[in-house]
């Protein structure tokens, strides 16, 4: 009995190839601020993309070059090759060449502060990227929720004599938003957390380089005085005086 009553009633079919400017247009408003979350992830993901790239290099290559410079106290060629990159690493390490005539702990205190001011530029927009990838999901399931209210009050309005097609055709519509919610949520999610990754190596690399390059600064000076001999003239005084009280 059920089978016939369906068959009677003429459902529309649903259009198997749907473009992205109908899926949109069929979809509401969301659909266009969904649209405009991925232009704008899309744009983060790329605009951060590139500039962990120039920040990018082969560390233990560069710190053994500016490193081998500055123990050899050739502070001008040390400078010049990290004019050479580019980045915090670099940063870093030309603060502390350049305050090197500081005392250790105030020479750390510089370059500690000079790598919590490159941290900001490391993480710029990509809690934007981490806020569209939580949001998505969200708005569309307000599409969802809206196109249900919709379908309810055609129900009410026709005394629940809507057709089976015409509800259907507004779930349908109306299921739109929460997939493309979650197809902007998805690659959003996954995207934030590499650039978190990438943020990460780049500090520990940036405190690693500011670390080696205190040590080494840190320790020159320690052996120019061992090398110096005694030349002051209390020192001299000490050693007439030795011999005399030996010989009282």
């Amino acid at each position: 009995m059920l089978h016939l009553i369906f068959a009677q009633v003429n459902i529309t079919p649903v259009e198997e190839n749907m473009g992205l400017f109908h899926l949109m247009q069929r979809g509401g408003w969301l659909m266009l601020v969904l649209f405009a979350c991925s232009v704008v992830a899309l744009g983060v993901f790329a605009e951060r993309m590139l500039y962990y790239k120039r920040c990018r290099m082969n560390v233990s290559e560069f710190l053994a070059g500016v490193l081998a410079l500055i123990r050899r106290q050739s502070y001008v060629e040390a400078i010049a090759r990290c004019e050479e990159g580019h980045g915090p690493i670099v940063s870093v390490v030309r603060t502390a060449i350049y305050k090197r005539h500081l005392p250790s702990s105030e020479l750390r205190e510089v370059v500690r502060e000079i790598a919590q001011l490159e941290i900001p530029q490391l993480e710029a927009n990509v809690s934007l990227l981490g806020t569209i990838g939580y949001v998505a999901p969200l708005l569309g399931l307000l599409g969802t929720v809206a196109g249900m209210i919709e379908a309810f009050v055609q129900i009410n309005r026709t005394n629940g004599t809507a057709s089976v097609a015409d509800l259907s055709q507004g779930i349908y519509l109306a299921l739109i938003t929460t997939a493309a919610g979650l197809a902007v949520a998805i690659p959003c999610y996954l995207a934030h957390n590499f650039l978190v990754a990438q943020i990460h190596q780049l500090v520990a690399d940036m405190e690693r380089a500011g670390i080696e390059t205190i040590h080494t600064l840190t320790d020159l000076p320690r052996k120019d005085m061992i090398a110096v001999p005694f030349t002051s003239q209390a020192d001299k005084e000490i050693v007439k005086i030795e011999p005399a009280a030996k010989k009282a």
